[in-house]
């Protein structure tokens, strides 16, 4: 994208607070809610509120008989021409919940990705901050049944839902019998009575730990020495209970764990001294961080390449808010975030550390509170809505400095934000695919940043073309770090030609035979292996020996996975889960072959070829609860486990000592994806999942099983030449104008019929050719026309980077929009904008 190219200013407008009086003294306020709106629905503010309504905090409006929790975003005397605007019914925060930094980021998103303010406030804010009608309402069992600290309002709605565990909005008004309800639900939520129903909740529970207590009786010094004093029998527990007494006096509290592990006694013990009534035990409710003390300690010097390229990002932030800091795999580019970081944190501002993926953040976050303690906060999608709003108030606030989070951790409401690091920047899952808003959080974070005046530092050792191109033009600062920290030289590449063993077998080789012994080698060298494969399941799909029939989802235009573990079908689009097939339905055969392979067969197979290894896998099957990634990784760094084979949660950024062969399994399925980015994609993969290999002053060897052997972009990776690659790239992106020499704008269509769809399309794509005919491709079917039952069809606008005609194409699209809703045969199909497509 371009950085700073705003084809709406309105987000650089502030916000007036309290504008003059007008109007016969009236004000008026534009609220977002979290509704796909066009635009934002305006109030009237009643006399007894004038006071209580501020930009920033929630209120409770009424719009079509249904309630909502809806942020204000200005206010104003200027009454609507076009209707009498209801009054607003409640003020919900006596301070505003986000401040002025973000609404000008919700604004800007919204223009900028062709969303709406409400789609975004539903994606930035939690799920306690966003009351409606449909919210439901869950009593929390771990309150107990002592509400002597509630009010009468309070008290009702705590009743019902002890009695019946679940409320919506509409039945607490009727046990209140009033209308404004939402003061009393938000006060039962701050005093964990309740919690908004999430998805999440079902999945992922509180952590809780065991804590020992002494008997209060025994506080008294008299009480305890004469227990101690008179004590006859039952050595152990004596020893248990001395062990309690010392730590109680060291670390303040006792959890069960850690006062069996330093007295070296077993649960029947401790059990003996709570059934005596002398310790009691007590399960709380623990934060996943550790409270740990506020304190910086860098243990480790710069090398004097670091410490080059740390000044020279110092030196582009002086006349460059964002600069790009292009590092090979190894070379401790993070080890130049943590020495930024404590720059930022020594002149008290805020850090926003952005990672892709979440399993990087399990890993990361303990390097990080090894050096800042209790300066470092975690944010992240698998956390529950109480662990959010616990950090989101505490960022709001300036208490907590810096967060380490996935995307959504960009929609915090930092207070003083002064350095954005992005690390692997060049990554995907940065963009946002579904629902709205799509937006690209590197992007959008560096509008973030400049709201604030903080500085950016972009971070990979594959950079985005996009990214690179922009240090080029001098829109970015660019700093290089080209040698591996300590004694580490780049791994070295080995391609294994698949195409021979392919002739004598007909299958494709999921280990060939070299690759067999340089992984025997491996593990009797005590080292570790990761094996990279970029599809999960057992096989991607079965096929009849006989007819060539595959199984089908009967909702998706796509085959089915065989998991066999769970001896399932299933369908990666949908999720529908089906039984397996062993009869064909086209010849009646029961003759199938499983054709390719996914993770789970790998793992079968490493398994059958290396009894004695310790394997595991890492993929969206294995790793789907809150802790199940840092549970894998930490297994894999202590060496308990000997091959590690994954899908591209194995290649983004993970550090891990022993690994000295990496294996790519099919870099052939790499290369032969249909999209423009290919190329690039394919070389990020191969070179990140490459750098995993001879960490740490280790020699690392990498191999590349594939058929296409002269495929130019394994020549690039074989080299670690990402400026020859770059060039390249750059060149076949001007010919075929691709990004970063335009901007493109993906139009989906769906609609549960074909032909509607089709026509809808064809529609929309005339009444853009006249102004766009240059700048289309399409519409047309993609390669999965069917999702869902939808069929889809698509048209792709390559715009040149000229503002005012992007603005004009963005206009064209909202009116397309507007005319399929009001034309009587395309009022249900869906039209999705995606900018900036990825």
């Amino acid at each position: 994208m371009d950085l700073f190219v705003d084809e709406n200013n309105s987000a650089d407008k502030p916000a007036e607070i309290f504008p003059p009086l007008g109007d016969g003294g009236l004000r008026y306020a534009e609220i977002i809610i979290p509704l796909a709106l066009p635009k934002n629905y305006t109030w009237s503010i009643p006399d007894r509120l004038l006071e209580q309504v501020r930009v920033g905090v929630r209120v409770e409006v009424e719009l079509r008989k249904k309630r909502y929790a809806g942020v204000v975003k200005s206010i104003h005397n200027n009454k609507p021409a076009a209707f009498d605007p209801k009054f607003l019914l409640n003020v919900l925060d006596v301070e505003p919940i986000i401040h002025e930094q973000q609404l000008k980021l919700w604004d800007w998103i919204a223009n900028y990705y062709l969303c709406t303010e409400g789609e975004v406030m539903a994606a930035a804010l939690p799920a306690h901050f966003k009351l409606s009608s449909e919210t439901i309402l869950l009593y929390n069992e771990e309150i107990g049944e002592d509400f002597s600290t509630l009010d009468h309002d309070e008290y009702l709605v705590a009743e019902a839902l002890l009695i019946r565990k679940e409320l919506k909005l509409p039945e607490v008004q009727q046990i209140l019998d009033s209308s404004h309800i939402y003061t009393v639900v938000k006060r039962l939520i701050e005093k964990r009575v309740c919690f908004v129903w999430e998805s999440l909740k079902e999945t992922y529970s509180a952590k809780k730990e065991t804590f020992v207590l002494l008997n209060p009786q025994y506080d008294n010094e008299d009480q305890l020495s004469e227990l101690l004093n008179n004590w006859s029998r039952a050595p152990k527990q004596m020893e248990l209970l001395l062990s309690y007494l010392h730590l109680i006096k060291t670390e303040g509290e006792v959890s069960k764990t850690a006062l069996l592990k330093k007295s070296n006694a077993s649960d029947a013990q401790l059990k003996g001294l709570v059934e005596k009534g002398i310790l009691f035990l007590e399960k709380r409710a623990v934060d996943r961080l550790l409270n740990l003390p506020r304190n910086i300690s860098i243990d480790f010097e710069l090398t004097a390449a670091q410490q080059k390229s740390l000044s020279e990002i110092r030196t582009s932030f002086e006349t460059k808010p964002v600069c790009l800091l292009h590092g090979v795999t190894g070379s401790g580019k993070t080890q130049l975030y943590i020495k930024l970081i404590e720059e930022y944190i020594r002149k008290g501002k805020q850090v926003l550390y952005l990672l892709p993926e979440i399993a990087l953040t399990a890993q990361i976050i303990r390097r990080l509170q090894k050096h800042f303690g209790g300066y470092i906060g975690i944010y992240h999608s698998k956390f529950n809505q109480n662990e959010r709003i616990e950090i989101w108030n505490k960022i709001k606030s300036g208490e907590m400095k810096v967060v380490l989070g996935a995307r959504s951790s960009m929609f915090l409401p930092f207070a003083d934000l002064g350095l954005i690091v992005c690390d692997e920047e060049h990554d995907s899952s940065y963009k946002q695919q579904q629902p709205a808003p799509r937006y690209n959080a590197r992007d959008a974070a560096a509008y973030y940043a400049s709201v604030f005046g903080a500085k950016m530092l972009l971070g990979s050792g594959t950079p985005s073309v996009e990214s690179y191109y922009n240090t080029h033009v001098g829109k970015y600062g660019l700093v290089e770090l080209m040698e591996r920290f300590g004694e580490g030289a780049l791994p070295s590449i080995e391609l294994v030609d698949t195409k021979p063993l392919f002739k004598q077998t007909k299958e494709k080789v999921m280990i060939a035979p070299a690759l067999q012994e340089a992984i025997e080698k491996s593990l009797a060298q005590e080292k570790q292996v990761i094996l990279f494969q970029n599809r999960r399941g057992y096989t991607p799909h079965q096929v009849c020996k006989t007819c060539g029939w595959i199984p089908h989802c009967r909702y998706c235009d796509v085959s089915l996975t065989y998991h066999k573990f769970k001896h399932k079908l299933q369908c990666h689009y949908c999720g529908t889960v089906y039984p397996t097939v062993s009869t064909c339905e086209a010849c009646g055969s029961h003759d199938f072959m499983q054709h390719n392979f996914g993770t789970e067969k790998v793992e079968e197979q490493l398994q059958e070829l290396f009894p004695k290894a310790k394997i595991a896998r890492m993929d969206y099957d294995t790793v789907s609860g809150k802790t199940a990634h840092d549970q894998l990784i930490q297994q894999f760094e202590q060496h308990r486990i000997d091959i590690l084979v994954g899908t591209q949660m194995v290649v983004k950024g993970l550090d891990f000592e022993k690994v000295n062969l990496v294996g790519i399994l099919d870099a052939d399925s790499l290369l032969s994806f249909a999209d423009f980015r290919v190329n690039e994609r394919a070389f990020q993969l191969m070179e990140q999942v490459s750098g995993r290999a001879g960490r740490k002053d280790a020699d690392g060897h990498v191999m590349i099983q594939v058929a296409n052997t002269n495929h130019p972009v394994l020549q690039f990776v074989k080299a670690h030449d990402y400026k020859l690659f770059f060039s390249v790239e750059l060149q076949a992106r001007r010919q075929f104008y691709y990004p970063p020499f335009t901007r493109i704008i993906q139009l989906t269509l769906k609609h549960k019929q074909k032909e509607t769809v089709e026509a809808a399309a064809q529609l929309v794509g005339e009444n853009m050719q006249p102004l766009f005919a240059n700048y289309m491709v399409g519409p047309a079917e993609p390669v999965v026309n069917r999702v869902r039952n939808q069929y889809i069809m698509e048209l792709v606008l390559k715009l040149p980077k000229d503002a005012q005609l992007i603005h004009q194409c963005k206009e064209m699209i909202h009116a397309q929009t507007v005319l399929l809703h009001n034309h009587p045969n395309f009022k249900s199909v869906v039209l999705i904008a995606d900018v900036d497509k990825m």
